[in-house]
């Protein structure tokens, strides 16, 4: 078996300034989550490593990530912003880039104002630069959002796509159309991967059962298949529902229930191939 990689996480030190978004309901992110503290919880479960992701859209975020990188061997890579729409985006790739833990980008488009940002053509010409870079890209979308990912990936078929969360379905109220649909619209594009991440957040925090989740996971597995799927936490935004090594159980219980053949797969190897580990 290769290495097992949790492929979606955070670091923060906290600030109310920096992290608007965590609101009063999140209280209990409102403090500093640093590699000291998830090392142990990734031991503990017998994961290798994890891919660290942006949380702030500064390029000093992405230089301190990097910094961590360097330090923490078990951090595998690094998703860090770059302003995509800037004139000076390739003096900033050239920037990171020089660092080999740069593995992809992601900018948080689900707080856009527009829906269609990422279809805008300055955001694109953004997109066509990581190519030429050969970073991928995180998207980070509602599932209103998924049919203007799907333009964007037919637009860019060499580019590698990833969808975080699977495209955050309303898991606490049992929604699963048009998300389905939209999703298997998606996964026709060969270019486009998967993360099961973020689910205990989309739903009910303190009563969700793991049952609930199979639909969507069954969805997911069918529509990109096995060799597309990655595992991720989502930690420590999962913690507001459930503990790391019950957020990753929920993705290792399923893949030994459905498809035990492809764990090394799903687990680490998939990771490991979309950011080139």
């Amino acid at each position: 078996m290769g290495m097992k990689i949790d492929s979606h996480q955070h670091f923060w030190m906290y600030t109310k300034e920096e992290y608007p978004w965590i609101n009063e309901e999140m209280s209990l992110l409102k403090r500093d989550f640093l590699p000291n503290e998830l090392e142990p919880l990734l031991n503990k479960i017998g994961f290798d490593g994890s891919i660290a992701v942006q949380a702030r859209q500064c390029l000093e975020e992405t230089r301190w990530l990097l910094g961590l990188s360097n330090k923490y061997s078990f951090i595998k890579g690094v998703v860090g912003w770059v302003d995509l729409c800037s004139n000076e985006l390739k003096q900033q790739l050239d920037e990171f880039t020089a660092n080999p833990l740069f593995k992809g980008v992601r900018h948080i488009l689900q707080d856009e104002f527009e829906d269609q940002y990422m279809l805008k053509e300055q955001f694109q010409k953004g997109i066509k630069l990581l190519g030429d870079y050969g970073l991928p890209f995180d998207l980070l979308i509602y599932p209103r959002h998924i049919p203007y990912a799907v333009e964007l990936v037919k637009k860019f078929p060499d580019q590698k796509f990833v969808l975080n969360h699977i495209g955050k379905p309303d898991i606490k109220h049992k929604v699963i159309m048009p998300w389905k649909e939209d999703i298997q619209r998606l996964a026709e594009r060969d270019n486009t991967y998967v993360k099961i991440s973020g689910l205990v957040t989309e739903a009910d925090w303190n009563e969700w059962k793991e049952k609930d989740f199979k639909v969507y996971l069954d969805v997911v597995f069918d529509a990109f298949g096995p060799e597309r799927v990655m595992v991720g936490s989502d930690w420590p935004v999962c913690t507001l529902s459930e503990d790391y090594a019950a957020t990753i159980d929920i993705a290792v219980n399923y893949v030994n229930q459905y498809a035990s053949k492809y764990e090394p797969h799903v687990l680490g190897g998939n990771c490991g191939k979309f950011y080139s580990i």
